[in-house]
């Protein structure tokens, strides 16, 4: 759970019972709090926590991973290192995105290093889903839906796409021309497939 924006909050209920394991970076602890959710560890420099809250989730049981604020990684890429090392093969990150461009590109870019080392990264809101790719996805979608791929790092070959308006064929990606952008499902179980590189697979789930 990371310090960014959330969206409707009650979109949030009772799905955190549906993970094995609740890391919260920083800010994201307090939003945590608010939506009922006790994380099993917060990391971070806690210059987004409030002692108030540190206090309650100390009673609560989370565990502190405390770092200086002086340091080379964001706390969301210590969120993500930390449930690398407890054995995570699957993160999902909430609040990921928002208006800090500077830190939703950040989050993309690390989350895509670790999909390249075989964790499976989706990031979660309400109104979107982003996948990282770098194999093979089924959009759990709809007919109707907007989808756009957008290649991490130094781009994206064999990218397949199927059950789009705007098929491909083992095309490939450059991030410098992103023209991927607004494809919509029209058939059910429509198909990503790259074999490599990481691709964005941005699920828009209200219309856009």
């Amino acid at each position: 759970m990371a310090n960014g924006e959330y969206g409707a909050s009650d979109w949030y209920d009772g799905r955190a019972r549906g993970y094995d394991r609740v890391i919260a970076a920083d800010g994201g602890a307090s939003l945590a709090l608010r939506l009922g959710i006790v994380p099993n560890w917060v990391v971070g420099d806690l210059d987004s926590l409030t002692q108030a809250d540190r206090e309650k989730l100390e009673g609560l049981g989370a565990v502190f991973y405390v770092y200086s604020p002086e340091k080379d990684d964001t706390d969301t890429q210590l969120a993500l290192g930390l449930a690398q090392k407890e054995g995570a093969d699957e993160i999902v990150v909430w609040g990921g995105a928002g208006d800090r461009i500077d830190h939703t590109l950040s989050n993309l870019f690390s989350a895509a290093g670790f999909v390249e080392q075989g964790i499976a990264i989706r990031f979660e809101h309400p109104r979107v889903t982003v996948y990282l790719v770098c194999d093979r996805l089924v959009v759990p979608g709809r007919v109707g839906d907007t989808v756009s791929l957008i290649a991490l790092g130094n781009g994206a070959a064999g990218v397949s796409l199927d059950g789009f308006r705007y098929p491909l064929r083992e095309a490939v990606l450059d991030y410098r021309r992103p023209y991927t952008v607004s494809n919509v499902i029209v058939e059910p179980d429509p198909s990503v497939r790259v074999t490599s590189g990481v691709l964005a697979v941005i699920h828009y789930l209200q219309p856009v």
